[in-house]
């Protein structure tokens, strides 16, 4: 049965926590401390920030005042589009090492496939594993073009790949190949930014389960053996996020949430990235 400290094994054996929380856009000083111990009280063991967020610092802050033993806390960070390159991947991570005052970063991420610099920077990538600075490796806004060329010539498999997903965007080329390929998929974005939580369908299936559009979201996210990472700043929306292992979507629901298909990208969109 899956609960909140459920974990999903990466393919080099590292177990990643299938819930977390994602810190994008939450405010660095002391917004993004609160919101990652307000996580860490609810049960949460998975966060996810960025060096493009700014709030590292605050995440890693809040995981020393959190108390909590450092093995049971799962932290990603992602390296930035300006710090691609061999050289610039290393001292790069080595920065965000340093923001987060920790030792070693449970997961490291391309944050987007940067033109002609990617192999190279993958070639870092794949030196910070072999030293020890990263428990594991992977890439976020890779689509199936992406992904085919990492692998023609990555020495490592990448872990993770990061993608928006949802039921308005379910991205099945890309969950497709990463099952070939044993890579977690990991779904950011998933509640679409507030976009579709009106939607009458979605709306419907919350009522029968007394529960949330959000709820139903994530509880989709995890029934398609995802790693989901909602975003709130909001202790009572962080808790209710979480609150999404004591009901089962049925048959019905999910032949109606397969078919909110819309290609809804509600940020970036990588499709067409070079």
């Amino acid at each position: 049965m899956t609960t909140l400290r459920s974990t999903v094994p990466l393919n080099n054996g590292v177990e990643m926590p299938r819930l977390g929380l994602g810190v994008y856009q939450i405010r660095a000083g002391g917004s993004a401390r609160k919101a990652v111990l307000s996580a860490f009280e609810a049960g949460y063991r998975h966060i996810d920030t960025a060096a493009l967020y700014g709030n590292e610092a605050d995440v890693g802050e809040a995981v020393r005042e959190s108390g909590l033993p450092r093995r049971e806390v799962f932290v990603t960070t992602k390296l930035w589009n300006s710090e691609h390159g061999y050289e610039r991947t290393l001292r790069a991570c080595r920065r965000s090492l340093d923001e987060l005052g920790l030792d070693v970063i449970d997961l490291y991420l391309v944050h987007w496939p940067v033109p002609r610099l990617r192999k190279d920077t993958w070639r870092a990538m794949e030196q910070l594993l072999g030293d020890g600075l990263c428990r594991a490796i992977g890439v976020s806004n890779y689509m199936p073009q992406h992904l085919e060329e990492l692998l023609g010539h990555a020495r490592v498999v990448p872990a993770v790949n990061q993608v928006e997903l949802s039921p308005f965007l379910p991205q099945k080329a890309v969950r497709e190949l990463c099952g070939r390929h044993r890579i977690v998929v990991e779904a950011y974005s998933p509640l679409t930014r507030g976009e579709r939580l009106d939607d009458r369908r979605l709306v419907a299936i919350a009522k029968r389960h007394r529960k949330t559009p959000a709820q139903v979201l994530i509880r989709w996210a995890l029934e398609q053996d995802l790693v989901v990472i909602p975003k709130s700043s909001r202790r009572e929306r962080i808790v209710e996020n979480a609150n999404v292992f004591d009901f089962v979507l049925t048959p019905e629901d999910l032949r109606v949430l397969d078919a909110l298909d819309e290609n809804l990208h509600t940020d970036w969109d990588p499709t067409d990235a070079p």
